[in-house]
This record gives C-alpha cells, structure tokens and sequence, in this order.
C-alpha cells in the first residue's frame, strides 16, 4: 500500500479496515515535513515510512497528534522527529503508561478489541510514550512554502481533540473528531457536535480529512453531519 495523493503537498497512507488503522497524513514543505498521527504500533508506522520512501520523500521532522486513542498514539515510540499533542493527549496517555504497568493489560486489550488482536499479534507487551511538545489552544508550524496550523477543537469523540489546517492547500485534518464516544458507551454528544459543525463551517477548507474514509470536500462532509442533526434542529436555526 502506497501513498496516496491528494494535493501537491498533501498525501497520505489510506485507513486500513482490516484492523482498523487510521489514515496517517504527510504534508511536505519545502523545509520540512509533518505527519498527522502516530499510527497503531510500530509497524503501522514502519509501513506508512516505507510508503514515504518509496516516493524519495524524506521521514517527516514533525508528528501532530490527533487524539489519544491507541490507533492513533501507540506508534509514537517509533516515529522519526519531534511529536506534538494537546496537553489533555498526554493527560491520557500517562493513564495508558500506568495501566500497561500490569502485563495482563495487552491480553486484555487484545480480548476488548478484535483489531488490536490483528494489530499486536505474537506481541506481548505495549511501548507508550508521551508527546514531545504539547499545546493547550493553537500553535503554527512553518514548513517552507506552507504552513500546517494546529488547533484544539470541541468534538463528541475526545475531549483532546486536535485538528491541522494546512490553507494554503485549503485541507483541514480532523482525526477522528466527527464520531461518537467509543469510550463512553458510544455517547454522541450533539452539543459537541454542533459546536465542530460550526468551525467546520468557519473554514476556508475544500478537503476534510476523517481517518476512518477517504478524503471528503467540505460540502460532502458538512452534508452528512447535518444528517445526524436533523432530530436537532437547533443546529440548523444557528446556521442561519
């Protein structure tokens, strides 16, 4: 599986449904390069390498963070570069350090989550390290001729929610961001939600990333939140 891509600065390593790896994100600057996400493990990050050298691209010097959940962190320690994360990502993340204390907390994960089976097969311990920078509200990262802006953003999913925006290439990163709690019993909040909508729709973005799908324009994606809404028509008097 090779990268994909999307715009001449933007491309990426498509979500893997087999084991539920996420989409990671590569933006190349003329100076340097930023990932979007860690990856599921060390060999999801050691493909998504692999796919990157393929194409005579360089490993990127930075890794921003989505969100804390492990499909999206657990490669970190095997990442090239600097990593960043909201603060809250880390907060988390230090619980994970704590749980994988216990050596029964792989096979119990592995019992929990059919795709962590898949994912950490023959393994049987777990390596979870925190970011190297964190932020609490935006940071901007010049790359050489673009630009990748990191925000923290209010989403249903998680409450370390990170997304990037790279406008000069109008692309807008948002993890997994539009999805529910799969943490707290798969809870959708739609005040959260609503609040996303709204800065989704405060962007000037033509692409919107997930990391579970393929790329989506802005209006595609906006369409089908509006769908989850509909039972909450507050959302449509705000946006009018």
């Amino acid at each position: 599986m090779g990268l994909n891509k999307l715009t001449n600065h933007i491309y990426y390593l498509e979500h893997n449904p087999e084991v539920d790896r996420p989409m990671l994100g590569y933006v190349k600057g003329d100076k340097y390069s930023l990932a979007i996400d860690a990856g599921y493990s060390a060999n999801h990050v050691h493909d998504f390498y692999k796919a990157i050298e393929a194409e005579k691209f360089d490993k990127p010097n930075f890794t921003v963070i989505t969100h804390w959940h492990y499909d999206h962190t657990f490669g970190m320690h095997a990442i090239n570069g600097v990593s960043i994360a909201h603060e809250k990502t880390n907060d988390f993340l230090k619980e994970q350090q704590v749980r994988a204390r216990d050596i029964n907390y792989i096979e119990l994960m592995k019992k929990d989550d059919v795709h962590f089976e898949k994912e950490y097969s023959g393994q049987d311990k777990l390596s979870i390290v925190l970011s190297d920078i964190t932020f609490a509200d935006k940071m901007t990262l010049d790359l050489g001729g673009i630009t990748a802006q990191i925000f923290h953003a209010v989403s249903p999913h998680s409450d370390d929610t990170t997304c990037i925006y790279v406008p000069e290439e109008k692309v807008l990163f948002l993890g997994d961001s539009t999805s529910e709690d799969f943490f707290n019993n798969g809870y959708m909040d739609k005040d959260k939600l609503c609040s996303l909508i709204q800065t989704i729709q405060s962007i000037d973005c033509r692409y919107c990333i997930l990391s579970h799908c393929e790329p989506l324009t802005k209006e595609d994606l906006l369409s089908y939140l509006f769908t989850i809404e509909l039972q909450n028509p507050s959302l449509l008097d705000k946006e009018n």
